[in-house]
């Protein structure tokens, strides 16, 4: 359960930037290839935020699917797991998204 260690990154950045402020809410990008459980992230989320500017704050998770595009042929594709290979046959692939992990946006008042 790598969600403990992501979120608790994710809000010490945000109290970090919230600079004493109330945190009301925020925005994480995580892409499919960085294996988050939402609900997992979402229950950390509870945890990591209790006694910060941040507890009771709303977060809000937009998953990101993986795409790929196969070196090979040229074809663009999903991935739907962590197995980079495309139907031409070929593991000769470039990720093009699916790895983000990243904070949107904090609403902050």
């Amino acid at each position: 359960m790598h969600e403990l260690a992501l979120t608790e990154s994710i809000v010490d950045a945000v109290c970090e930037h919230a600079a004493g402020r109330r945190v009301r809410s925020v925005q994480v990008q995580v892409g499919a290839l960085c294996a988050v459980v939402p609900d997992a992230m979402q229950f950390c989320f509870e945890l990591a935020t209790s006694g910060t500017v941040a507890e009771g704050a709303s977060l809000d998770l937009d998953v990101i699917d993986a795409h790929a595009r196969c070196q090979t042929c040229g074809q663009e594709f999903l991935l739907p797991d962590l197995i980079l290979l495309c139907s031409c046959g070929s593991a000769d692939v470039v990720v093009l998204s699916g790895r983000e992990l990243c904070i949107k946006s904090m609403k902050v008042g």
